[in-house]
């Protein structure tokens, strides 16, 4: 039994070594760029050119609006009018209690997602008769617009937490599978002969090797479906016709024809995005430290 760990973490330590040794030796590559000098240029270039783009785009807003070429009441609010919804809606507690229900509703369609969509990928990666009979549904069910779904659902379920989820999850289900499938079948056979080998098999190969490997392809659908689920929720909450969340506060927003609502609330599902798409880039790097 010692025997067979100690060979399977072996072989554990070798993949592992196999699938970092492409960005080593890139990394060893461009140590130069590296430098203190090199460092602060390179991040400029990267964050000057849509600071350049925002502000100019900023100047165009405000001109637009100040000087009358636009309708500020029908097409596009002011600038400070939307800054002060935002700050009045922030104040009140608006914001953070419908930006809790959006959160709520998606990060659980993405969890029921993730626990569905990861065994499924895997199987359909590794069975041929699996993937012939359950490809043709996912690519039809893909076909379908969850708005056109979303409707049946509440027929259904009702309104509420329950059939918001599940179309958060038919929203972001799709890609992650391709992407778990992606990841399973570009696998180099070779290193999970090598393993087999060594005696891998069932549970061990699938957490020591398999699953080090196509890693890199499940985070890429990871990234993709956190931020997709937002989505997700407020095609539930358009459909649902709810008072909760940020989509139902757009549907207030547009009824009543208050743009700088409409347009503060926009921002904040920006933002919104933008920290889900954070929490995914520390999940990614959590994950090379740790294989």
């Amino acid at each position: 039994m010692s025997v067979t760990t100690s060979a399977h973490n072996d072989v554990s330590v070798e993949v592992r070594r196999y699938a970092q040794n492409g960005a080593k030796a890139s990394a060893s590559g461009r140590k130069f760029a590296h430098t203190p000098g090199l460092r602060v240029v390179v991040r400029m270039t990267t964050v000057a050119p849509p600071l350049v783009v925002a502000i100019i785009l900023g100047i165009g807003w405000y001109m637009s609006t100040a000087y009358g070429y636009v309708n500020t009441s029908l097409i596009l609010p002011k600038p400070g009018d939307v800054f002060a919804s935002l700050v009045d809606g922030l104040n009140s507690g608006l914001f953070l209690g419908s930006a809790l229900v959006t959160i709520q509703e998606s990060v659980s369609g993405f969890l029921l997602a993730l626990v569905v969509a990861l065994p499924l990928g895997y199987a359909l990666a590794k069975s041929r008769w699996i993937a012939a009979a359950v490809q043709p549904y996912l690519a039809a069910g893909q076909a379908i617009p969850a708005i056109v779904i979303a409707p049946l659902l509440m027929f259904w379920l009702g309104t509420g937490l329950v059939p918001i989820m599940i179309v958060c999850m038919l929203v972001v289900f799709f890609p992650m599978v391709v992407t778990t499938v992606l990841g399973v079948q570009t696998i180099d056979k070779m290193l999970t002969d090598a393993a087999q080998v060594e005696g891998a098999t069932g549970w061990s190969l699938l957490a020591f090797i398999e699953f080090p490997l196509a890693l890199p392809a499940i985070l890429a659908g990871i990234r993709t479906s956190l931020t997709l689920s937002i989505t997700g929720a407020l095609v539930g909450e358009f459909v649902g016709g709810g008072d909760q969340g940020l989509g139902a506060l757009v549907q207030i927003a547009r009824e009543q024809f208050n743009l700088p609502l409409l347009f503060a609330t926009l921002l904040i599902l920006a933002v919104l995005a933008a920290l889900y798409y954070g929490f995914t880039w520390l999940l990614v790097k959590l994950a090379e430290a740790a294989y």
